[in-house]
């Protein structure tokens, strides 16, 4: 059992029989006389992916979620979702759709994550925080593009689509935030 003094952000626990990865919380000091302390969450179900909030009084209790991070590595696309392995035990899991679209373009073959398991199933992939890619297609080098901020879009291996800096070719390997889905720089 945690109390509401135990949260903090990426505790993952457990409400309404769903694990919730606490995205922030605030605590909120009343002031009348004789009031309770209020406790603030925004948090993420990691069963339906809904960003929601919730108000707790100081000291209530909650349950901690049969929540655990393993590493974890992408082993190769399968229909609309992917194959990971994990590397403790080296158990593979078929991931759908709905979990492995939004972390794809940042995947490939071989890239170590961090695979959430809840009750033996993966409900959480978290990619490393940069990936290097390689840029296969974009417009060519402008001149003087480091004069001026100018950008322009990329394809790059994986498939995705981000914005990079004028001077950068293709074929060139770069270095991409996967929490932003940003260009970070030339690797």
């Amino acid at each position: 059992m945690l109390t509401t003094a135990d949260f903090k952000r990426g505790l993952v626990i457990q409400l309404d029989n769903a694990p919730c990865l606490i995205l922030d919380h605030t605590t909120q000091s009343p002031s009348a006389r004789g009031g309770n302390t209020l406790v603030k969450i925004k948090y993420r179900n990691l069963l339906t992916a809904q960003v929601l909030e919730k108000t707790f009084k100081a000291g209530d209790k909650v349950d901690e979620a049969d929540f655990e991070r393993r590493k974890g590595q992408f082993l190769y696309p399968s229909g609309d979702g992917g194959v990971f392995m994990d590397l403790e035990n080296y158990e593979q899991y078929e991931i759908g759709e709905e979990l492995f679209e939004p972390v794809q373009g940042y995947l490939l073959e071989g890239t170590d994550v961090q695979l959430g398991l809840f009750q033996g199933r993966v409900v959480s992939i978290d990619p490393p925080m940069v990936v290097e890619l390689n840029v296969t297609e974009t417009a060519p080098a402008i001149k003087n593009a480091t004069a001026t901020a100018q950008t322009k879009e990329a394809l790059l291996e994986t498939g995705l689509r981000i914005q990079v800096p004028g001077y950068l070719e293709s074929g060139e390997r770069i270095k991409v935030d996967t929490r932003e889905g940003r260009f970070v720089s030339r690797a």
